[in-house]
């Protein structure tokens, strides 16, 4: 090495840039090779955005797939403050009535004042109070020295913890207390009544007499009683133990809130069409950034060449493909049949443009909806359920509807399902989905690439270090023969 230390001086070439450049001229087939790693990472990247865009045209379609999820209810009621509503999309479109006769309530008891919280009112160890909830007795004991009212609440909420809770109050003055003891039930209804209370506290006394068979307080130390909701809906007297009556109209969430036994509501259900149409909306924008994607990946101009790095994917296609089969695949005996006009999306109000992509005529797609909501939901949903045989994920009969109903958000999401997600079949076989085995052929190919770039790496360092000993012996030689030169050309002067 020591002939470049002294670059070029024997031979007078400059040696080092020549070495420079002929380690590039080497180094063109791995720069070649990070250019195709690079572009295939683009291209993994690329994939995962394609995934996730298809994935959210699968999440839109099945917000659509069934009339559970295609349908959305509004409720009108006539008087907020009786009740308030929720309806799912399980509701049915019809008119109501709800009279609130009672709310539901918590036991509540208090025992009677004393003078003083801190101070101890037990005679002996082992007193206390003691009470059943839910069926479960309780008994909390406190000890001579520490059973102040304040110590005797404690010991009620460790006894009960989540059952029962003990509170101290004072219902009197400052200058006059009463310190009251009250234990109330955490939950409401008729049979969750606190009962059978008792103390052993001679200072810590309860008139504990349960109430009348009508609900109604006979001892004025039961502050509440524990009683049932009570609610004639649609003339039927219905009682629960909470304010919730959800159970009674189907998909329809009613919550008590003032009971009046003279006042009645009407509650109205009827289809929300403005939250049906966003979801429509917000699927043809899934599928419009779908389309888009590919689009811009499969371009291509004289001036600026392939759109983008997926350019003739032949995932884009099976996607592409996948997609409009399921979406405007109806055959010419189906759209004459379709009598109604309610058997596509085009006469629906979604038309398909020349670039591919969806757009919503609003005028035409109110009009279908108001027109008939059961036949527009129908072109989209599987109104009668989806029967797989048994079949396991991704196999062929998974993918058969035996029932043959299905609408077009149904199908798209079950073809969807069929391209990206892998199975394994009954013989233990495994197929990956289309963007899991296209990541791994690229990361394979990005793996090949890497050990190609190290192997001419290894070379090429090899090749950079003959090239500099060789040089180095060029100058070597260069310098003695100029020595020898100049020797004779001294001896013959």
């Amino acid at each position: 090495m020591a002939g470049i230390s002294i670059g070029g001086l024997g031979s007078g070439l400059d040696t080092a840039a020549i070495i420079e450049a002929l380690v590039r001229v080497e180094r063109f087939p791995i720069d070649a090779l990070e250019t195709k790693k690079t572009d295939d990472k683009k291209k993994l990247d690329l994939m995962s955005t394609l995934k996730g865009l298809v994935d959210t045209l699968k999440t839109k379609a099945k917000s659509l797939s069934t009339p559970a999820e295609f349908l959305a209810f509004n409720v009108t009621a006539g008087n907020a403050t009786t009740a308030s509503f929720k309806a799912a999309s399980s509701a049915i479109a019809g008119s109501h009535t709800i009279t609130v006769n009672q709310l539901a309530s918590s036991d509540r008891w208090a025992f009677n004042g004393v003078a003083d919280a801190t101070t101890n009112l037990a005679l002996a160890d082992g007193e206390g109070v003691s009470f059943t909830y839910e069926g479960v007795v309780y008994n909390a004991t406190v000890t001579a020295a520490a059973s102040s009212l304040n110590d005797v609440a404690a010991a009620i909420n460790t006894a009960a913890t989540g059952k029962v809770s003990a509170s101290v109050v004072n219902s009197g003055t400052t200058t006059n207390p009463s310190w009251q003891l009250v234990l109330s039930g955490h939950s409401t209804g008729e049979d969750l009544r606190i009962s059978g209370i008792s103390s052993s506290i001679t200072a810590l006394t309860i008139d504990a007499t349960g109430p009348s068979p009508a609900g109604v307080a006979q001892s004025a130390n039961n502050l509440t009683v524990g009683n049932n909701a009570v609610a004639l809906i649609d003339g039927l007297t219905v009682t629960r133990s909470t304010n919730d009556f959800s159970d009674v109209i189907t998909g329809v969430s009613i919550s008590a809130l003032t009971a009046d036994p003279l006042t009645s509501t009407t509650f109205t259900v009827e289809p929300d069409k403005e939250a049906i149409k966003t979801k429509l909306k917000d699927f043809v924008d899934a599928f419009n950034k779908v389309m888009g994607f590919i689009h811009d990946q499969n371009t291509y101009s004289e001036e600026k060449g392939a759109g983008g790095p997926l350019f003739g994917d032949s995932s884009l296609r099976t996607i592409e493909r996948t997609i409009r089969a399921e979406l405007f695949g109806a055959t010419a005996t189906q759209i004459s049949g379709d009598t109604a006009g309610f058997g596509t999306l085009k006469l629906l109000g979604i038309d398909l443009q020349k670039d591919g992509t969806l757009v919503i005529n609003d005028s035409k797609l109110t009009a279908k909806l108001d027109a008939d909501l059961s036949k527009f939901s129908d072109l989209f949903v599987d109104t009668d359920g989806f029967d797989n045989g048994g079949a396991a994920i991704g196999t062929p009969g998974y993918y058969i509807d035996n029932t043959l109903d299905s609408g077009l958000a149904d199908k798209l999401v079950r073809a969807i399902d069929r391209v990206v997600k892998g199975y394994t079949d009954t013989a233990g076989n495994t197929s990956k989905g289309l963007f899991d085995a296209r990541a791994d052929a690229i990361n394979a190919r990005i793996k090949l690439y890497d050990k190609q770039i190290e192997d001419r790496e290894f070379r090429l360092e090899r090749f950079q270090a003959s090239m500099e000993a060789r040089f180095a012996a060029l100058e070597r030689t260069m310098a003695a023969l100029q020595s020898q030169q100049q020797y004779l050309t001294n001896v013959s002067a």
